[in-house]
């Protein structure tokens, strides 16, 4: 940092010039290509389109038509405006904008991390469809800095990616580690153990009509069945949510030690997903859900029910197209291993050991990679906060 405030001191103490890119890159769009074209061509060259899963990547084909250092953006749909850096072969679709430094005094990499922070701002969403058309895109103004200051920001910026990138690839392996072990120690196949179905064990009630308008401040705590997808995690002692005590004694609750599933889902990973839940108060549960009820470790089951026999069980009976379910006929029918609950007990204290690490967000790596990612923010806004002349 020393350096950089060095280099400004002594090239612009006065202040840089803002520049429109229009300006600095060359701005123009990728070509059609459909589903059946990347098909019939399929290659080792990346082509980006829309989307920014998977870094923007749609597909590869045999050719490519860019070579080099560029950046390209989203132009249209939700993830409009997002900016990606590319130095590589590759080609993009009419709906990636691609930007092409006119000249050696502007590091395309510099104006990523520049365009990373004001880009969404540019985005349109009139008619419901966000948009960042090439003519709107042009009139984008950036600091201006001279070329050695654009070098010694971009360096401490790549610093701090490269920190995360190492830290996500801990993550992704400690996460492999972990679910390998977990299946491991769930594996029952060749044990004498005793295998029951989750019906035999237990009882599924099914939750009852509670709307995300009957939500208020504070009163008994309850579970939305969207709530367990998006907000908890493996299991839970406090409620995000409240409803009056009238309507809580109407519903179906959920005690201490009870499974709480939801039974619905657009996609396979998350339908049956379940929560443990360990507050001492009885909380409600709405529609779409099934409360579990048992006399066994909550959590070890919990665990068993992430392990692919789970899985396949789930994908041979999920009924629906668009919005699929499994019935909890049929969950009465999956079968577990019961082990006595000393041995139940021994594995779930190995197993909340692992998941603490990979999954908790207050401990572990992911907590250690959010508090990187915003060091980062932090430095790339003072950074880029340039002075104009």
């Amino acid at each position: 940092m020393s350096k950089l405030v060095e280099l400004i001191q002594e090239l612009c103490p006065e202040g840089v010039d803002f520049v429109k890119l229009e300006e600095v890159f060359k701005i123009t769009r990728g070509r059609v290509m459909s589903k059946e074209y990347l098909t019939q061509n399929k290659g080792e060259y990346p082509v980006y389109s829309s989307q920014t899963a998977n870094n923007g990547q749609i597909g590869r084909i045999t050719t490519y038509d860019y070579d080099g250092e560029y950046l390209t953006w989203t132009t249209d749909g939700a993830n409009a405006g997002t900016i990606f850096y590319r130095n590589e072969k590759f080609s993009i679709t009419n709906v990636c904008g691609l930007l092409k430094a006119k000249s050696k005094n502007i590091l395309p990499k510099y104006a990523y991390y520049v365009l990373s922070i004001v880009m969404k701002s540019y985005v349109s969403s009139g008619m419901g469809n966000p948009k960042l058309m090439s003519n709107v895109t042009a009139k984008i103004q950036i600091p201006f800095p001279p070329l050695p200051i654009q070098q010694e920001i971009v360096s401490i910026l790549d610093k701090f990616t490269e920190l995360e990138a190492e830290l996500e690839a801990e993550l992704e392996a400690r996460t492999l580690q972990y679910k390998y072990y977990r299946d491991q120690l769930l594996n029952f196949a060749d044990k004498e153990v005793e295998w029951k179905a989750l019906g035999e064990i237990g009882e599924f009630v099914r939750g009852t009509g509670l709307q995300k308008s009957d939500f208020i401040e504070s009163g008994v705590g309850c579970i939305h069945y969207g709530q367990i997808y998006t907000h908890f995690g493996f299991s839970a002692n406090k409620t995000k949510t409240f409803i009056s005590p009238e309507l809580a004694n109407r519903l179906r609750k959920a005690k201490k030690g009870d499974i709480v599933f939801a039974t619905t889902s657009e996609n396979i990973d998350d339908v049956c997903k379940t929560v443990v839940w360990l507050g001492d108060e009885e909380i409600a549960i709405s529609g779409e859900t099934y409360i579990y009820k048992h006399n066994q470790n909550a959590k070890f089951i919990a665990y068993y029910l992430k392990t692919p026999p789970f899985i396949a069980f789930k994908k041979q009976n999920i009924t629906g197209t668009k919005v699929i379910r499994v019935h909890g006929e049929k969950l009465k029918q999956f079968r577990i291993p019961i082990p006595s609950l000393e041995e139940q007990e021994r594995i779930v204290g190995i197993l909340d050991k692992f998941d603490a690490l990979v999954n908790d967000i207050s401990v572990g790596l992911p907590a250690e990679i959010l508090a990187r990612r915003k060091q980062y923010e932090f430095y790339r806004e003072q950074l880029l906060n340039f002075k104009t002349k």
